[in-house]
């Protein structure tokens, strides 16, 4: 098992493209051909982390937070970010991180907490635009079933809940097949008609290359003839936090115990209270504070985040409640993820959950 299957399998179910620009997912320690011995799942990747791998014999680590968020000009060991890389490279032990790509994805670390929470009819809070693309390509009429399948199956054609969705104009094109050419249809140095269909499909940008590969195998002409163009359409799929509603209504103090309950919390710093029932719950795993107004512009009752500063508790208005629950506590659950994925995708190989809890911030109670 090479590093790069690994990493394949991450960047499927998250593409790296879809990460922020501040970002630094991916590979960050380690070659990609190296022969993977085990997989430790951690949400960060500290030096103890590194220790923890070396002794569980896991060559990988992979973590929620990019150990290396800014650019490093030294490396001698005097940070935990810098004594942390430093024991990686010593010990050959790669460590990929999973960070706002993950945090992007429809059914990333938003959708974790919206689940252990129980909230239903979820979508995207702010959703992303200009990622969505469409293919324009024209196929002989009787070969067409068969390049829009290889189109479906390469991810095209997804439109919110519906998929295998494209549109086909019927008509007649030309081509005189030169000097040096094998057209399938026609006679070299002749023009012909042939009846074909002009084939529509939305997809995701990320997708580009194997679409388009598996559009050029499936058809039968030596020369495709297609069009690609960007769209400005926002995709509801994509894009941070996650709004939702409690199968009932219930009391904000019912609520707020709930929440420290599903969470294992000792402490929630919040705003008032409103007095009104809680249905509508905005969502967002790490810090938040950013979409505090699109909460509220969305309706939510509760917005539940972290990181948030005490003169954006204001930012409430009195008309929803703020639930600050932590860092580390709202993105738990992502290590859980990260190993139930993996040991899906890889069922007869190590991938170990990391017994250390590198959370910060402690709490005196």
């Amino acid at each position: 098992m090479k590093i790069s299957e690994i990493v394949n399998q991450l960047e499927a179910t998250a593409p790296l493209s879809l990460q922020e620009s501040y970002d630094n997912a991916g590979l960050l320690t380690g070659m990609p051909q190296w022969e993977c011995t085990g997989v430790l799942c951690a949400l960060d990747a500290t030096e103890a982390v590194v220790i923890e791998a070396i002794e569980k014999k896991c060559n990988l680590i992979v973590a929620h937070h990019p150990i290396i968020f800014t650019g490093l000009k030294k490396i001698n060991g005097r940070n935990y970010v810098e004594k942390t890389v430093i024991a990686a490279i010593k010990n050959d032990i790669a460590i990929y991180a999973i960070h706002t790509n993950l945090d992007n994805v429809s059914h990333g670390v938003n959708k974790l907490i919206a689940d252990k929470i129980g909230l239903t009819n979820t979508s995207i809070l702010l959703p992303k635009d200009d990622l969505l693309k469409k293919l324009f390509v024209f196929v002989p009429s009787e070969h067409c079933e068969k390049v829009r399948d290889a189109i479906f199956f390469a991810g095209g054609g997804n439109i919110g809940n519906y998929s295998e969705c494209s549109f086909g104009v019927e008509g007649n094109g030309t081509f005189k097949a030169n000097e040096g050419t094998n057209p399938f249809v026609g006679e070299i140095g002749s023009r012909h008609q042939e009846k074909e269909v002009k084939i529509e499909v939305i997809f995701p940008a990320w997708l580009e290359n194997k679409i388009l590969s598996a559009m050029i195998r499936s058809h039968p002409y030596e020369e495709v003839a297609y069009d690609i163009i960007s769209l400005n359409n926002t995709f509801q799929q994509v894009g941070a936090g996650m709004i939702g509603e409690l199968p009932k209504k219930l009391d904000e103090q019912d609520f707020l115990e709930k929440i420290k309950a599903d969470f294992g919390l000792s402490i929630i710093r919040h705003t008032s209270l409103t007095g009104k029932p809680v249905q509508k719950v905005a969502v967002c795993g790490g810090a938040g504070s950013f979409l505090i107004s699109k909460a509220l512009n969305a309706g939510a009752d509760f917005y539940i985040t972290a990181d948030v500063k005490y003169h954006e508790f204001f930012d409430a208005n009195n008309s929803m409640v703020i639930a600050d629950i932590g860092h580390f506590e709202s993105e738990q659950f992502t290590i859980d993820f990260l190993v139930e994925f993996l040991e899906q995708k890889f069922p007869t190989f190590a991938v170990l959950k990391s017994g250390i809890k590198t959370n910060p911030v402690q709490y005196f109670t």
